[in-house]
């Protein structure tokens, strides 16, 4: 299959550094992968680097693919699983690493040729203090890519350098200029997400974040009465020793309820899930808490909060790392309004706390960051956990993409 228009634009710059902000499913990973082991080829004894924002992800998104081609073209020499790092026969290497662990292992190594996957979320410190040294004796080439998160974001400060600097050129795509999802796949998507979040997600445009995070709330048309009717209870959950949070809600044709609350202070998780017990007897509960419950200790005993919650006998949602703060966000938000003015989630009167947190949590001025020091924030993530959980805004296409890459 060949590369689409805006595709080409990209592999045939012969600016050192690119930019490229796309829609999601655009093929930016894949030109990525590309990128990596045509410029691998090119010269012998290259040192190329692939960066995503956790080691987790460079190696779910990359490795295997990136392993794929390598081999089906004969390029490689020797592959090292543990250290993820393909060899080619002409002594160029191409090593995958993650943002997410210690900069130290990021310093000191002079790389011809950096990409930086889904950067926006790279911390940019990660760039500015480290990776971007890695160039500056060899000269070497930069490319980015990923989805825009705002404009308080440092991709958006780097984008524009690809206006502004003559070493520097970028581009921006939406998801149907990629031609890898249908037109009816991204108008499905109009309902399950809010207006902002699709213009983000699909179009790639750069949306502004400030004031209230949860924008598409209103007290006027997401509260109402609503009552428990005796079906399976779900309840997001965040552990934290002050306060411990839980918002309990119920399903009805994919609207959300909630119908109640639990707050904590100076608590830990065995009483958390004493009191849910206590309020619920002899019901099925489903549980969705915080990824961190897999090593978290809230309670004394050395057991983490997951096998708590296990041991008590509730089914438990986890994933198996944090979603990104800005996808639950979004989540929720798309639930409280999608793009087709529909309204799926409900929030009875009484839940006190969930109404103050939706209403007044608002971003960190200047960034795209909520703010952690007015006390709205643990009852918010106790439901985005869920809501995330349930009905995610990043989901995979059951459209197989192409392998389409071969050297140059």
């Amino acid at each position: 299959m060949p590369l689409t228009s805006p595709q080409k634009q990209v592999t045939q710059s012969t600016a050192r550094n690119r930019v490229l902000i796309t829609g999601r499913r655009f093929g930016k990973t894949f030109i990525a992968i590309g990128e990596l082991l045509n410029f691998a080829c090119k010269k012998p004894k290259q040192k190329v680097w692939y960066v995503a924002p956790t080691y987790r992800q460079a190696k779910q998104i990359c490795w295997a693919k990136l392993k794929e081609v390598a081999l089906d073209n004969d390029l490689v020499s020797y592959i090292n699983e543990t250290d993820l790092t393909i060899r080619l026969h002409n002594k160029s290497e191409i090593s995958l690493r993650g943002s997410d662990r210690s900069y130290d292992q990021l310093r000191g190594v002079g790389l011809n040729f950096l990409v930086l996957d889904e950067f926006a979320d790279i911390p940019s410190d990660a760039y500015y203090s480290v990776l971007r040294a890695t160039l500056s004796d060899t000269k070497g080439n930069f490319f980015a890519c990923g989805t825009p998160r705002g404009y308080g974001n440092w991709a958006y400060d780097l984008y524009m350098k690809g206006k502004e600097d003559k070493d520097w050129e970028s581009w921006q795509f939406t998801t149907l200029q990629g031609e890898q999802v249908d037109s009816d796949e991204v108008e499905a998507a109009k309902a399950d997400l809010d207006e902002r979040t699709f213009r983000q997600e699909y179009e790639a445009t750069f949306e502004t974040y400030s004031g209230a995070i949860y924008y598409n709330f209103d007290r006027e048309q997401n509260v109402k009465v609503v009552k428990d009717n005796n079906t399976t209870l779900h309840i997001g959950m965040d552990f934290n020793i002050d306060p411990m949070s839980a918002a309990v809600f119920q399903i009805d044709n994919n609207v959300i309820n909630f119908i109640d609350e639990i707050i904590i202070y100076s608590s830990n998780t065995e009483e958390l899930v004493k009191e849910i017990q206590q309020r619920y007897p002899e019901r099925k509960i489903i549980v969705y808490p915080d990824p961190a419950c897999r090593q978290r200790k809230t309670s004394a005993g050395g057991r983490t909060d997951l096998t708590i919650l296990q041991n008590a006998g509730l089914t438990v949602r986890v994933k198996n790392a944090h979603p990104q703060i800005r996808d639950r966000i979004n989540a929720v938000n798309s639930r409280l309004k999608n793009t087709n003015e529909q309204r799926m989630m409900f929030i009875d009167p009484k839940c006190k706390n969930i109404i103050r947190g939706l209403e007044r949590h608002l971003y960190k001025e200047g960034t795209t960051q909520p703010d952690k020091d007015s006390g709205f924030d643990h009852m918010n993530d106790a439901l985005g956990y869920a809501v995330d959980y349930l009905f995610p805004i990043r989901k995979n296409y059951n459209k197989e993409l192409p392998t389409r890459w071969s050297v140059k």
